[in-house]
């Protein structure tokens, strides 16, 4: 089967980073990354989800954070600089970055938004992001996603 190439792929190719395309089944109706992490038979720790915030100060902001956890945002709020942030309504998510739910990918959005990667995604040898469309991640080394998205690891997620 011949995977169509993304921006996302496109844009890693020309700054020649290694990546590993991987289609999975798409259900419309569960865009968790547990669906993900489960047709990927990978550890739900490693699928990283992108969340689009905006900022009081800062304006869009973007946090990369493991499939099975939240974005806390008083944590987001105080990396970026801001006093207070909330998540993008689902309706400006394609306008803003160019991406649609489920198919977010902290590469090659619109523009670049300041992003910021949970501290867990150095943990992994590889972790697993959205390669810019539904039914299709990107295994990457999180220090070249990290590098190419010009992010910035912290602590993100709710605690347990």
């Amino acid at each position: 089967m011949k995977i169509q190439k993304t921006n996302v792929a496109r844009l890693l190719d020309k700054a020649k980073v290694a990546y590993e395309l991987i289609p999975y089944e798409v259900d419309e109706n569960d865009l968790a990354a547990q669906h993900v992490a489960d047709s990927l038979h990978e550890d739900i720790r490693q699928v990283f989800k992108t969340i689009v915030l905006h900022g009081d100060k800062s304006g869009f902001l973007v946090c990369v954070v493991p499939g099975d956890t939240e974005v806390d945002l008083k944590k987001a709020a105080r990396v970026s600089g801001n006093k207070k942030v909330e998540p993008l309504p689902l309706k400006e998510l394609l306008p803003t970055t160019g991406y649609i739910r489920g198919g977010c990918s902290p590469i090659g959005m619109k523009k670049h938004f300041p992003t910021y990667f949970h501290r867990t995604a150095t943990d992994f040898p590889h972790i697993y992001v959205s390669a810019g469309q539904r039914g299709l991640q990107i295994r990457i080394a999180p220090q070249d996603l990290i590098r190419e998205s010009r992010g910035e690891v912290a602590d993100l997620v709710k605690d347990e």
